[in-house]
């Protein structure tokens, strides 16, 4: 019996986001065989990363279904503390947990999430809890937790300096690596652990990394 194909992960991608929050999280999908899709507000509208680059999206919002995806990445950007443009994304977000598919937010994702009210009923983090406190709306402060990146459910959260920890928390939600494989990924990339190393090779050797 053939396997059911992997449906893919959405990043959302939009003018001023922060790229490099994403870039372990992307490229360790990749080489696992995950299909990775960019959507923006406008399939046909290029956006332009903080760091310079212009990505032309995959799809535009509106045509994107949680049944169709395995997971929806939103990043940090400016934007979403300058204004409301970015509130569709985390409109989108209210649907894809209400469907039972994961969302990932890290940095000003996490703002825009306070904001839906996604954050009043499940454990979460962010930058700082005063950031998220001065969002209006948010009624989930009970619910902060001091930590790199936090799991409730399918909900991923993380500050903008965890990177690392927001990929670890992916993998571990979506099952890319055996819990081994994922503490020496971690132990590798968040904290330089040469011991890590040969984990990983052995992992590569036997198909599992």
């Amino acid at each position: 019996m053939s396997e059911t194909p992997r449906k893919p992960v959405h990043l959302a991608v939009y003018d001023t986001y922060a790229d490099w929050e994403t870039g372990h999280t992307t490229a360790h999908l990749t080489q696992r065989g995950h299909v990775v899709r960019t959507v923006g507000i406008g399939a046909a509208q290029p956006v332009t990363t903080m760091g310079g680059l212009r990505v032309q999206p995959d799809l535009a919002l509106a045509d994107l279904r949680p049944e169709d995806s395995s997971l929806l990445i939103l990043t940090g950007a400016s934007l979403w503390d300058t204004s409301e443009e970015l509130a569709p994304f985390a409109a989108k977000a209210k649907e894809f947990l209400a469907a039972g598919v994961p969302v990932a937010a890290i940095c000003g994702a996490t703002a825009g999430l306070a904001r839906e009210g996604l954050l009043d009923g499940r454990t979460h983090t962010s930058g700082a809890s005063f950031y998220l406190a001065g969002q209006p709306g948010y009624g989930g402060s009970d619910h902060y937790v001091e930590a790199d990146a936090v799991t409730d459910g399918d909900l991923i959260t993380a500050g903008p300096t965890e990177p690392v920890a927001f990929a670890r928390e992916v993998f571990a939600r979506l099952d890319v690596y055996k819990p081994d494989v994922l503490d020496a990924w971690y132990g590798l990339f968040h904290d330089s652990d040469p011991d890590a190393y040969p984990v990983l090779m052995a992992a590569s050797a036997a198909g599992d990394a």
